[in-house]
């Protein structure tokens, strides 16, 4: 009778320790896949969506890739075209689901052309060299890919740039997302961010520490980064006292990717348009 009295206070004692551990456990996970668009990886009308990007190969780059150092001990990747002149200013590109392909080196190159030389454009790779033209490969590298790893690739980068550096981070899909976060990652050296359709963010405690305006780029016709979830991510960027616009189009999901067969050209236009603004303003261009 002692053993089993013994027993059952142990089990007593333990269990709230295992509800514990499962708690947090949940907790994190939503937290981890809450960074990114990977919580659609596994959805297939998302992947449906996503036509196979148009063959593009880039033969006229200004810019080159190189490697920096990442905290986590490994080499981490960008495509870059450095300022004319030395400059503490970055705008780092994140690229969508297919990786950092010859269509985000032309959008950098083309940034870099219309800020008139005078930023360092960085375009992240956060997939670790990998590009792909299937959306089944793009879904699972997306689904795959590790928040550590990117955090480690973001801090990397920061490094890279150097204490005084002033950046803002602009991306898409995916890459939107995780502009988002690259700027809450980045402290006081954020001077803006700019996402389309990207993976908002709901943690009041991270939107109080956002540096810099934002700029939201997105489409009414989303059935992902809908409607309903930009009306919250408005509110709560007004919450937190955050300067930001929001802009969303009479377009679908990814309406500003030129090798999406659904490409809005004159609404990319506007868009990009107001990105180069919006830039030029952050850094007193």
């Amino acid at each position: 009778m002692k053993k089993i009295i013994t027993l059952l206070f142990s089990i007593m004692a333990i269990q709230p320790l295992v509800q514990a551990q499962q708690q947090a456990s949940c907790c994190a996970v939503s937290k981890t896949s809450h960074t990114g668009m990977s919580v659609f990886s596994s959805d297939a009308a998302f992947r449906r969506s996503h036509k196979s990007p148009k063959a593009f190969t880039y033969t006229d780059a200004k810019g080159s890739m190189i490697q920096f150092d990442a905290p986590d001990g490994k080499k981490a990747n960008a495509y870059m075209v450095k300022a004319s002149s030395p400059s503490t200013k970055y705008v780092f590109l994140i690229h969508e689901w297919w990786g950092l392909n010859d269509y985000i080196k032309k959008d950098a190159d083309k940034l870099y052309a219309d800020l008139g030389g005078n930023v360092n454009i960085m375009a992240l790779d956060l997939y670790d060299g990998k590009v792909t033209a299937n959306r089944d490969s793009a879904a699972a590298y997306m689904g795959a890919a590790s928040a550590t790893r990117i955090g480690s690739i973001l801090n990397g980068a920061f490094m890279f740039a150097g204490d005084k550096a002033e950046i803002i981070s602009m991306g898409w899909c995916f890459g939107g997302g995780w502009a988002l976060q690259s700027s809450i990652l980045a402290g006081n050296k954020s001077k803006g961010t700019i996402m389309y359709y990207g993976m908002t963010e709901k943690d009041p405690v991270k939107l109080a520490g956002l540096k810099g305006d934002v700029l939201g780029i997105f489409g009414s016709k989303d059935k992902w980064i809908n409607p309903e979830m930009v009306a919250a991510f408005d509110k709560d960027l007004t919450a937190a006292g955050k300067k930001h616009t929001i802009k969303s189009f009479d377009a679908d999901h990814a309406f500003a990717n030129p090798s999406n067969p659904q490409f809005n050209k004159a609404y990319t236009e506007e868009a990009w348009g107001m990105s180069v603004a919006f830039i030029k303003k952050a850094f007193g261009l």
